[in-house]
């Protein structure tokens, strides 16, 4: 008979995800992840499956995070630009606050480890697109409405809007400079602009 797990999965995920996240994959050792969860290396590898598992399933709780987040902001009843101005304020905010400076996880797992990783690679394009599509649903609701012109690409504007937030991250891991950042966001929203 089989011992019922005593740990909470959820609460365990979320604390690797924040390691993996402060640390980086490399810099991340089996002792941090052991000590961030709770967990035995025997329980981490039975309930995640290793290190670079831990790493994939840490990459989908924060793109269903991430997604919620934006998907939230997007379903505002406001117009959508007034939204997306919105969450990118949040993100200097967050950055120049301090916590922001993390960058995202996407984007770090990315610059670390996509270029010799298919597998995380994939996981990275996966959360890219679902992020990616999360905007264009929104822009294609807001040209229905008549906020985006008529003959605007959608699809490019929402991969725009995805690379641009990705840069805006980038920037402000190494320059947290408010009106840098805010330059930045003022010209992401001109793609917008009817």
């Amino acid at each position: 008979m089989a011992r019922p797990r005593e740990f909470d999965a959820d609460v365990a995920l979320e604390r690797a995800m924040q390691a993996f996240w402060a640390k980086g994959f490399k810099a991340t050792s089996l002792d941090d992840l052991c000590e961030a969860t709770g967990l035995s290396r025997s329980s981490l590898y039975a309930a995640f499956g290793g290190k670079r598992a831990l790493l994939h399933q840490s990459l989908e709780r924060y793109e269903e995070q991430g997604i919620a987040r934006i998907a939230a902001v997007l379903a505002r009843p406001v117009p959508v630009r007034v939204a997306i101005a919105s969450f990118i304020t949040g993100l200097i905010e967050s950055i120049v606050a301090g916590p922001g400076r993390r960058g995202c996880f996407i984007g770090n797992c990315a610059a670390e480890l996509a270029r010799q990783d298919q597998a995380t690679a994939a996981r990275v394009r996966r959360s890219l697109e679902r992020i990616e599509a999360t905007f264009r649903d929104a822009l294609i609701r807001a040209q229905a409405r008549g906020e985006i012109a008529a003959s605007a690409d959608i699809g490019v504007m929402a991969r725009f809007l995805v690379s641009g937030i990705q840069g805006l991250r980038l920037v402000g891991k190494a320059k947290p400079d408010r009106a840098a950042l805010e330059d930045i966001k003022n010209v992401m929203l001109r793609c917008i602009d009817r």
